[in-house]
Order: C-alpha cells, then sequence, then structure tokens
C-alpha cells in the first residue's frame, strides 16, 4: 500500500471567469472567457500586422504564474502565441503547408492545355494560414530583460520531468483547461493551441499542445511541458518543447478501426501516434517540411528570491 499524500496548504479563489490557487510561494491564475468580440479581435489583428486571426480566438484567455519569493512571472496567452505564426512570405524552417489538390489545381489551370484563364483575385496578405506556432509561454517578469532558461543536463535526474508522479493517482487541487485559437482551415482540417494545468500536492505541471491537421497532408504537434516539485528545497522549472510530425496517411494507417476516423480529430490520440513513432521518422524527417519545430529540447530554470 503506497503511503498517504499529504495535502500541503492552499488557498483557492474563484469568479465566473478565473480561478486561482496560492501554494507555497505560488499564485496560479486561469482565465477561461468567451470568444473575442469584434471590436477586441480588431484590436488584437492590429497588434499582429493585420495578419487574419484564428475562427475561435480566446483573446482573454490566459495562465498566469507568479514565484512571489523571486518576483518570476511565466504567461500563456493567444496574442503572444499569434505572434509566433509566421506573417508574411513562408521561408526555410517555417514549415510551410499547402493543401493537397493545390497543385494540381494551379496546373490544370494554367497548364499548356488549359484553356481557362486565372481567377481574378484580390491580393492578400500572405501569413502561414496554419496557424503554425511554436510559442512555450513568456516571461512577464518585472525585470525580464534577459532569458533565464538554460540548457538541461540530460544526466541529472532533478533536470528532467519525472513521468512517474505525474501518472500517480495523486489528489488534484487546481486544474484548468484554457483554449487560446482554434480553426477550420478553411475545410481542410484543424488548428488548435490549448493549455492545461494541474497542481497536485507534490507538483505544478502544465501541459501546452499545438495541433494541426491538414486532410490528405500531414499531422502536426508542438508540446511544451513544464514541471516544477513543490517538495524541492531548489525553486527549479523545468521545461520541455517537442515538435513532431508525419504524413497524414501515415499516422492514418494506426487507427484502431479502418472506418472510424475520429480519432483524427483526436489530439491525445494524435499526439500519442506521433510520439510513438522512431523520432528519426517524426521528428527528423516528419512530412517534408523541414519544419524547425521537430525535435525535443530540455531546459530549466532557478529561481532566485530576491534580496530584501
Amino acid at each position: 500500500m503506497s503511503a498517504a499524500i499529504s495535502i500541503p496548504q492552499h488557498k483557492l479563489q474563484e469568479s465566473p471567469n478565473s480561478r486561482t490557487i496560492e501554494i507555497g510561494e505560488w499564485t496560479i491564475t486561469a482565465r477561461t472567457n468567451p470568444i473575442s468580440n469584434a471590436v477586441e479581435g480588431d484590436a488584437l489583428q492590429a497588434s499582429l500586422g493585420g495578419m487574419p486571426l484564428p475562427e475561435m480566438t480566446f483573446g482573454n484567455n490566459s495562465l498566469e504564474l507568479e514565484h512571489r519569493a523571486s518576483g518570476w512571472r511565466y504567461v500563456f496567452n493567444v496574442a503572444e502565441a499569434l505572434k509566433g505564426v509566421r506573417n508574411g512570405q513562408m521561408e526555410e524552417g517555417d514549415g510551410g503547408v499547402k493543401v493537397g489538390y493545390a497543385d494540381a489545381w494551379l496546373k490544370s489551370r494554367t497548364g499548356p492545355s488549359s484553356e481557362l484563364p486565372m481567377p481574378q483575385t484580390s491580393p492578400t496578405r500572405p501569413y502561414d494560414w496554419t496557424y503554425t506556432t511554436t510559442y512555450a509561454g513568456h516571461d512577464k517578469s518585472p525585470s525580464s530583460g534577459q532569458d533565464i532558461w538554460q540548457p538541461a543536463e540530460h544526466d541529472n535526474p532533478a533536470h528532467t520531468i519525472p513521468i512517474a508522479e505525474l501518472t500517480r493517482q495523486d489528489p488534484i487541487l487546481f486544474y484548468a483547461e484554457i483554449p487560446l485559437f482554434e480553426d477550420e482551415l478553411h475545410d481542410n482540417g484543424s488548428s488548435h493551441l490549448v493549455v492545461r494545468i494541474r497542481v497536485m500536492p507534490t507538483c505544478i505541471f502544465i501541459l501546452s499542445r499545438f495541433t494541426l491537421r491538414v486532410d490528405d497532408v500531414l499531422f502536426r504537434t508542438y508540446d511544451t511541458r513544464i514541471y516544477h516539485s513543490l517538495s524541492s528545497s531548489s525553486p527549479l522549472v523545468v521545461r520541455e518543447t517537442s515538435g513532431w510530425e508525419a504524413p497524414y496517411d501515415r499516422v492514418k494507417r494506426k487507427l484502431p478501426k479502418r472506418d472510424d476516423l475520429t480519432p483524427l480529430t483526436d489530439p491525445t490520440w494524435i499526439a500519442k501516434v506521433l510520439s510513438d513513432m522512431p523520432t528519426e521518422i517524426s521528428q527528423e524527417v516528419g512530412a517534408g517540411t523541414r519544419w524547425r519545430g521537430l525535435g525535443t529540447k530540455l531546459h530549466i530554470a532557478r529561481l532566485e528570491s530576491k534580496v530584501v
């Protein structure tokens, strides 16, 4: 029989659109609100240089962590996430994606045998229509002039995320799911970014997951995991970022039932299939887009208490 888990002192506050927990040296606030209205959307779009917004943009949603002893603040929100989307012509490493039939469509209208004129269109500002972002949250500390994240020591157990601890059936003191954006990609698939947080008696754990499905082309996932042990004497935060990608048909072949396509819309199932593939396939070759987000990186941040 496992030992009983001691519940640390903590304080919960709740309002219609936000929830807060104070535990140890931490204050954590999750805000969940309706989709941005037209005025809010126009202001956000203007701040992004005119880039069209996803169909569902939750501009007032956020997750904020504050380590009171050091003054460190870390935030997830949609404005910063969308700043990570390519606004302009796609370049090497951006992982640009074309709809599967786009090339054939253009060729049929511009080939030597084509008698059809090209349609008259208005020029549009180029941007990454898949809304791919490698956003991993951002530092919002008052003195955030320097990056406190340092490469982890891979042979140091303290610099890893302990999966065994996270899979235990420990009590959950605080949980929130915070959608940031979602788009159906003109009925060619889906793109969405969701942040989840769990606070348990022994730790804080965050999973931010971007999921992209472009029908008949590819699947792509970008995860950010953040872990902090509440029982550690050293205020250490571990951050792991991982990007995976694979051709659509390769993932589709993993369906439990050939005629049931439902899992292809499940971000958890997609992420498991991609991460279970050999890394040389899903994190190196990918779907051939040469996306710079492929691979896994591990960093740590040491939070130094402010000198009084």
